[in-house]
Parts: C-alpha cells; sequence; structure tokens
C-alpha cells in the first residue's frame, strides 16, 4: 500500500496496492501550499488550462508550482484514454480544475477530504457543469473521479448520482484487464444458464467493477474471500448490488480465487428497538444459539421483541429473563389473551389494514409457544436458573385450544379446473418477464407448475428434488423412461422425495405427465454447481435448478427466481 493511498479507509494492508504508477518517495509530502505556490497559481489563473502542452516551463511562476504537478502528471501517464481528442482535454482541464482548487483552499490534493472531492465533481453531471467555470470540458468530471480514487481513496462513487463504474474501471486499471475480468465472470454466468448479454452485461458490469475498484485490483484472484467480505461490509457499496455481488462471487470461487458466499437470505433483520438493553441482547444471543431453521429464528426473534417491548412499557422493572416469575408469566399470558394486530410491533407497514382488529387464536397460541420455547431453551441450557414451568405457566388457556384446529383451504372446482389448464399450457406471455425475455426459461417453468399441480409437496420439497428423481417402473420392474416398449406405456412414474419438514426420504406415485417434464428439463438443464441441502448438510445436483440457485415456489404457484 503506497503512502498516497493511506487516506482511504478501505484502502488496508490486506487490500492489494494496485494501482499506483511510481513510487511515493519521489513527492513531497507537505499538505499545505507555500505563499509563493498560491501566489503563482493565482496568476497563472486560466493559463493553467495550457498545461502541459502549450505551456512555457521557463516561466517562474510554472516552476514555482512544479512540486504540484508532478503527482498529476505521473496519474495522468497512467490513466488509461480514449484515442479521442475531447478525452485528452478533458484530462487537462482536470488537471487546471485541481490547480484552481489547490489555490482556493492552499492545500495539496492528497490531502483534500471526500466532501472537498465532491464539491469539485459534483453529485450529478448538471452540477458539475453549473459550478465549473465555463472552458471546462464535460470529460473533465470522469478524470476527477479517477484522480480522487488514484490519490485520496476516493470511493463515494455512489454519491455522484448516474456515475458509470466501468469507465473509471478503464481509466485507472486499463481497458484490456478490467475486459479480461468481466469475460470470466460472463462466460461462468451464462454456462449457469444466466441471461447475460454479449459484450457488457448491464446487472453485471458495474457491481464487479466496483468490486475491482474497492479491492484496488483488476484481477480476480486478488478476490479472495476476505476481499468479498470487506467489499460487502463497505458503506459505499449501495444495497442494490448485493444480489449481483453474490452471483459475481459464486463465480469467482468456481475459478479456485475464493470460497462461496454467505447463503443469501432475503430481508435483513432489523436491530431490536423499544426494549431494555439487557433483553434484546439474550434474545440476540438466544437467536444464534438455537438450532431452528433460520426463519423460524428470524419469526421467533420478532416475537420476543415484542415481549421485550411490552415489559418496558407493563414491567420496566424486569430487563432479563431470569427475572421472569410465575406472575411474569401469567402477566403475559393474560396479555396475548387481549392482544391487537400491530400491538407493541417495531413496524407498522404490513399491518396498516388489520391494525387494530384482534389477533387469531392461532396467533396467540404461536406466541406462547414461541415463549415456552425461548424459556424451556434458556433453562435448559443453563443461562437462568429454573423458577418455574414453562409449559405450565405459560400454557394455552383453554378458550384458545378449543378455537384450534385444521383449517384447510378448499379451492373451487371451477378454479383448480382453470389453474390445470394454466399449468398444462403455460406460455411464455403467461409469465412476468425481465429485460423483455423470460428470466428462466419456459423448459423449466413447465416441470415446475406441473409438480406444484400434481405432486402435492411442499415449495420446499419442490426447490430441493434432485437430478434422477424420477423413476419408472412396471411391475416391480424398473424401465428406462425413454423406453419405447409396449410395457414402457403402462409404466407407474414413481417421484422420489428428498428428506422433508416432518420425515425422511420417501417415494411417491405421480402423473406421467410431470415425469416426462421434469426428464424433458434435465435433458437441457446447463450444467451447475453443487448446492448445499440444508436439510441433511449434503451437496447435491438439484434438479429444478438454474443460475446457480433454485427456484422458490410460494403457495399461489408463482415462482419468484433467487
Amino acid at each position: 500500500m503506497t503512502a498516497l493511498t493511506e487516506a482511504s479507509a478501505f484502502a488496508t494492508d490486506a487490500a492489494p496496492s494496485w494501482p499506483w504508477p511510481v513510487e511515493p518517495d519521489r513527492y513531497d509530502r507537505r499538505a499545505e501550499l507555500t505563499g509563493a505556490e498560491r501566489e503563482a497559481l493565482a496568476s497563472l489563473g486560466t493559463d493553467l488550462r495550457r498545461y502541459p502542452g502549450g505551456y512555457a516551463p521557463e516561466d517562474p511562476q510554472w516552476k514555482t508550482v512544479r512540486r504540484l504537478l508532478r503527482p498529476l502528471d505521473d496519474v495522468r501517464s497512467s490513466l488509461w484514454c480514449p484515442d479521442d481528442g475531447s478525452y485528452r482535454r478533458g484530462v487537462d482541464d482536470a488537471i487546471a480544475l485541481m490547480l484552481l482548487r489547490c489555490a482556493e483552499h492552499g492545500r495539496m490534493v492528497w490531502a483534500w477530504s471526500a466532501e472537498d472531492w465532491l464539491a469539485l465533481i459534483g453529485t450529478s453531471a448538471r452540477q458539475f457543469t453549473a459550478n465549473a467555470p465555463g472552458w471546462a470540458e464535460g470529460t473533465a468530471r470522469p478524470y476527477l473521479a479517477a484522480y480522487a480514487y488514484l490519490l485520496s481513496g476516493f470511493t463515494e462513487f455512489d454519491q455522484l448520482g448516474g456515475f458509470q463504474r466501468l469507465p473509471l474501471a478503464w481509466r485507472v486499471f486499463g481497458k484490456r484487464d478490467v475486459d479480461e475480468a468481466q469475460q470470466q465472470i460472463a462466460q461462468m454466468l451464462r454456462g449457469w444458464g444466466y441471461q447475460i448479454e454479449a459484450g457488457i452485461d448491464s446487472r453485471i458490469s458495474p457491481v464487479l467493477c466496483q468490486a475491482l475498484l474497492l479491492n484496488r485490483s483488476p484481477f480476480l484472484e486478488d478476490l479472495t474471500t476476505d476481499a468479498f467480505d470487506r467489499i460487502r461490509q463497505h458503506p459505499d457499496l449501495p444495497d442494490r448490488y448485493i444480489g449481483a455481488l453474490y452471483g459475481i462471487q459464486r463465480a469467482v470461487a468456481a475459478l479456485g480465487h475464493c470460497s462461496l458466499p454467505p447463503t443469501p437470505y432475503r430481508g435483513r433483520m432489523p436491530a431490536i428497538e423499544g426494549t431494555s438493553h439487557q433483553w434484546a441482547e439474550w434474545v440476540e444471543r438466544w437467536h444464534s444459539t438455537s438450532t431452528l431453521s433460520r426463519k423460524v429464528r428470524d419469526n421467533n426473534r420478532s416475537l420476543l421483541s415484542k415481549i421485550g417491548r411490552w415489559l418496558a412499557v407493563e414491567h420496566p422493572e424486569i430487563t432479563a429473563p431470569d427475572q421472569w416469575t410465575r406472575q411474569t408469566c401469567a402477566s403475559w399470558v393474560a396479555a396475548v389473551d387481549k392482544l391487537r394486530v400491530g400491538d407493541y410491533a417495531q413496524r407498522l407497514a404490513s399491518h396498516e389494514k388489520r391494525t387494530g382488529q384482534p389477533v387469531t387464536p392461532h396467533t396467540k397460541s404461536g406466541y406462547l409457544t414461541t415463549t415456552r420455547a425461548f424459556f424451556r431453551d434458556l433453562q435448559e441450557w443453563e443461562w437462568i436458573p429454573r423458577r418455574f414451568d414453562p409449559v405450565r405457566a405459560l400454557a394455552t388457556p383453554r378458550t384458545t385450544a378449543a378455537m384450534l384446529g385444521p383449517d384447510p383451504r378448499v379451492i373451487a372446482d371451477g378454479i383448480w379446473a382453470k389453474l390445470l389448464w394454466a399449468g398444462l399450457n403455460i406460455a411464455p406471455e403467461d409469465l412476468p418477464t425481465a429485460l423483455n425475455s423470460l428470466r428462466y426459461p419456459l423448459e423449466l417453468l413447465r416441470p415446475l407448475s406441473l409438480t406444484w399441480l400434481f405432486s402435492s409437496l411442499r415449495s420446499d420439497e419442490i426447490a430441493r428434488l434432485r437430478i434422477g428423481c424420477i423413476r419408472w417402473q412396471h411391475d416391480g420392474f424398473p424401465i428406462p423412461g425413454d423406453s419405447d416398449e409396449v410395457l414402457a406405456r403402462d409404466a407407474v412414474c414413481l417421484l422420489d422425495v428428498p428428506t422433508h419438514k416432518t420425515g425422511t426420504a420417501f417415494t411417491k406415485p405421480v402423473d406421467p405427465l410431470l415425469g416426462k417434464a421434469i426428464e424433458a428439463w434435465q435433458e437441457l438443464r446447463p450444467q451447475q454447481p453443487k448446492m448445499l441441502d440444508r436439510k441433511t448438510g449434503e451437496h447435491v445436483d438439484r434438479a429444478l435448478s438454474q443460475k446457480g440457485g433454485h427456484l422458490f415456489v410460494s403457495l399461489c404457484g408463482k415462482c419468484d427466481g433467487s
């Protein structure tokens, strides 16, 4: 890491030192300008635009500011620039603008803060044009960003408006190296079934360039696991880039340069608010220790935070689970029985239409079940003394339990007939599109819809079906699915279902239409990386897989890519 990039908060010792064209020892690192330097810059004025093509190096003013010109010259010589006169003038104007601003501030560029650079570059091209002198070319703005990046470690690109990362990466790293990195990532993702545009992809390119810029290297081998962790936590990484960054890290991992990214989870849990600090710590400790699934733990965390807000209002003297007594449990059971939608909630956005209505018996039972599980775990883990029996002290009241029971959703025959017809005749025009094309191929969506219609499986079970899950059998003898024998016409189609929510793996007969659709997709399915089965801990080949992931199926039969 060079001395000139020490100002960057991201430029740690672990990050590559690329790029910097020269050794820093050749510079006079004094930040403050001398009086003579400020007078020389003021006297030169707009003549600064003549540098470096039309200036007179023997003039005393230019000799006086030579210390300021050397680093700017070195950066200029290292930048990639299109063979266009407008861009070359843009570099010259960028140097002139920086020197004029040096005269105003009395400080050299490497002493500027991010706010100083933003004031010069502008938060948009329009603002830059409005603030810059009339002689400044519009092409000077992207080169100012390149100077800010190289001299001061500036990475606040998200504050520059509609700023393109790719041209900046070209300028500081060189077009060849950046394009080569893009091609490697695009080739890997395209092989997994991503619809990557030829040349520069508008979804992957800005995120990859942002990662290269934050890592200060154009080489994919420098994108290590630690580098991705730093990039993901960087304050200047836009949230909209997180999804694409996950795919990029998977591609870099497939190339052997880093490990796989952490499992993505939609929706970050907000910090617990409205409770005592001590109660929030207990909840977070339980959340990180429990072996329940991530979704269940998150739901329970939300409910436990409501308990904390209830305590803050009704029992502010109780701030930790070890202070609970049977009386506290009785108070909470009574409070649950009177709860209304929105009570003690941290966010009401999803409850606006039902706020104030009584919660359902199933919700009341769920609240008490979660509370019992929480205190039972704390007692069994010996985190708190056993002062009461959670099963008895937090039991669901009889009046609530009497209202619980099966609540099947019966689908009318007419609606079910429409669903069957839609699933059997699914067409591209029936589906939402992205970028004027299907997000997933129709050959995948057809078996997905048929599996939902004919297999009677949970969405998680459908998503976790494995390659080879379809088998054909006649009178106990296996038959190949593509067999043209007479016996094959009467063969039974069997579907192997993986370990699921309530039991182990099993096999069930299904409609042959489903089996043929899944086998047709398996013939066309792009080569995919093995994926972790969270139920079994195995790395397996999933049948309904695309883009290195799988489809999540909602209860209404629609699908959402992940």
